[in-house]
């Protein structure tokens, strides 16, 4: 993959967020730094701390950044630790924060790393090299908790059906690899006229909990407003409405009336 792949929403959060500068700008989810360079590029006064907990993306930032390298700080962290990243580095009040939220391309191209149903690779999907991974929580999760999580994070109508075709299949042998599950899931739920791949919304609700995604995101949204400085903006991009949610209610509820002492 292309170091210089270029975001769908660059030129929009570059709109957004450079008349915050000069100042500190925060890419909460660095990726391979699309984002970060556009804006670098395009304001000359802005310094920026980047943050990504998959490594491997962490170090392909590092390379593209190269050119501004005095001006930008890479750190592997999740987003959701952002106030101790800031503390940690005696950080000042920030003038805009970014997170592009879900799975990066570099993740989803690479067969080995295990996100995508469209490529053979184990089943892992974990965003660091830590913790357990989809295999563990395919293999090891009891049925019933197989089935909250297709429903409560891939909204899959057929959670019960589809946890049910796993129970069944892992008790003649794990399941390993991506498209082993694929095919189960497939089997299980039908491939029909669907618009989209009958496994979708099964690897898109492993994914989210091996990486405890939502829980990451809701201790985000509120410490990272209260990091901004006056006047300061936050842009958050969302794929999905499980995370479209926690952001939009996250805000109001930050936006509601003053608490404030009178003085």
């Amino acid at each position: 993959m292309s170091a210089d792949h270029v975001p769908v929403l660059r030129d929009r959060v570059v709109a957004w967020l450079a008349p915050t500068a000069p100042g500190l700008v925060v890419d909460a989810t660095v990726g391979l730094g699309g984002h970060a360079a556009a804006l670098l590029e395009a304001v000359p006064g802005l310094r920026l701390v980047g943050l990504d907990r998959d490594p491997e993306a962490i170090e392909r930032a590092r390379q593209r950044l190269q050119p501004f390298s005095d001006r930008a700080r890479l750190i592997q962290s999740a987003f959701a630790e952002l106030p101790a990243v800031l503390r940690s580095l005696g950080c000042p009040p920030v003038a805009a924060i970014l997170a592009d939220l879900g799975c990066s391309s570099l993740q989803l191209d690479s067969a080995e790393r295990g996100f995508s149903f469209a490529r053979c690779g184990p089943l892992d999907m974990r965003m660091s090299s830590s913790g357990p991974s989809a295999g563990d929580l395919v293999n090891g999760a009891a049925e019933d908790e197989l089935v909250r999580v297709l429903r409560d994070y891939g909204e899959e109508r057929r959670a019960r059906r589809v946890a049910r075709a796993i129970a069944e299949a892992r008790r003649r042998q794990p399941i390993r690899t991506t498209d082993e599950l694929a095919r189960l899931v497939a089997g299980a739920v039908g491939g029909g006229s669907q618009r989209i791949h009958p496994a979708t919304r099964t690897f898109q609700a492993l994914r989210i909990a091996v990486n405890d995604e939502l829980g990451q995101l809701e201790r985000f949204v509120g410490p990272a407003v209260r990091a901004l400085r006056p006047e300061g903006r936050i842009a958050i991009i969302s794929f999905h409405s499980l995370e479209d949610r926690i952001v939009k209610h996250s805000l109001r509820r930050l936006a509601g009336a003053c608490v404030c002492p009178p003085e």
